[in-house]
């Protein structure tokens, strides 16, 4: 029974960045129509009425099943591993003031977050491509997510259940563990890749979005090329880097024009790989 029971550091772990997600993606929503952002959309409401396969109730249903063996994966991982506590700094510390053991545990708190974004980007990569270099798996598994051509916020995670396990929470999982964090860090890392990923799939390039201008390479003009018709094999990368896109030569560039009717658009850039 002790396997059983969920602690508090789990809870965090995989119902916070849930929370999140959902509050996140909502508020896309509700200002996606207001005059204010309507400038910035890469898609009318109507285009996603009409171009998109996935209705929007078969959207949130797929996304709360991902979610829902997300959160199994991640307690099952977090009972196998131990994790539960991040204070392995202060154990060490010794006789340090506390003022350079809060430094080093934000250092090493840093550190363990370079590492899991790297280690996310890479496995991400790897499998998105995969993804669409297999007829079957693409067929079968990661055509899903294509079903939604005009992205919107809440559509991030919407994936066949064996896709969202193989491309997103096995990706998760071995970033948690090649990084070495504790549960709290992996819940604010977790909350931090999940706005990543909704930023990235949101359909609104707002000019002052702080997570647009820190990742301005890898944002959601970059990710609408993949969903396009024309880049379906460029811009894999997800969801902070383009590294592998470049080092790889699936990189597309693009540029961002104003849309007859208002808004704008994301046109891609033949020849940039």
């Amino acid at each position: 029974m002790g396997f059983i029971a969920i602690g508090g550091d789990e809870l965090l772990v995989t119902l916070v960045p849930v929370a999140v997600y959902w509050l996140y993606s909502g508020m896309y929503e509700v200002l996606g129509s207001s005059k204010a952002l309507a400038k910035y959309r890469l898609h009318s409401r109507r285009d996603e009425e009409t171009k998109n396969m996935a209705s929007k109730k078969d959207v949130v249903k797929g996304v709360l099943l991902q979610q829902a063996i997300q959160a199994a994966i991640s307690v099952a991982v977090l009972k196998l591993t131990g994790s539960e506590q991040d204070g392995v700094i202060d154990v060490k510390s010794g006789g340090r003031s506390q003022p350079s053991r809060a430094a080093s545990s934000f250092l090493d708190t840093a550190a363990r977050f370079a590492v899991a974004m790297v280690v996310l980007d890479a496995w991400q990569y790897f499998m998105h491509r995969m993804m669409h270099s297999s007829r079957y798996m693409y067929r079968r598994f990661h055509s899903w997510h294509h079903r939604v051509v005009a992205p919107y916020a809440f559509a991030a995670q919407y994936n066949h259940p064996v896709d969202g396990v193989l491309t997103e929470t096995l990706s998760g999982a071995v970033a948690f563990l090649a990084s070495g964090m504790g549960p709290r860090a992996a819940a604010a890392f977790f909350m931090f890749a999940t706005v990543k990923g909704i930023d990235d799939h949101c359909g609104v390039l707002v000019p002052w979005n702080p997570l647009h201008a820190v990742f301005r390479d890898n944002n959601t003009a970059y990710h609408d090329v993949h969903h396009q018709l024309g880049g379906g094999r460029r811009n894999f990368s997800q969801p902070f880097f383009v590294i592998w896109d470049r080092l790889l030569g699936t990189y597309a560039g693009y540029t961002v024009e104003e849309r007859h009717g208002g808004g704008l658009q994301v046109r891609i850039v033949k020849d940039h790989a």
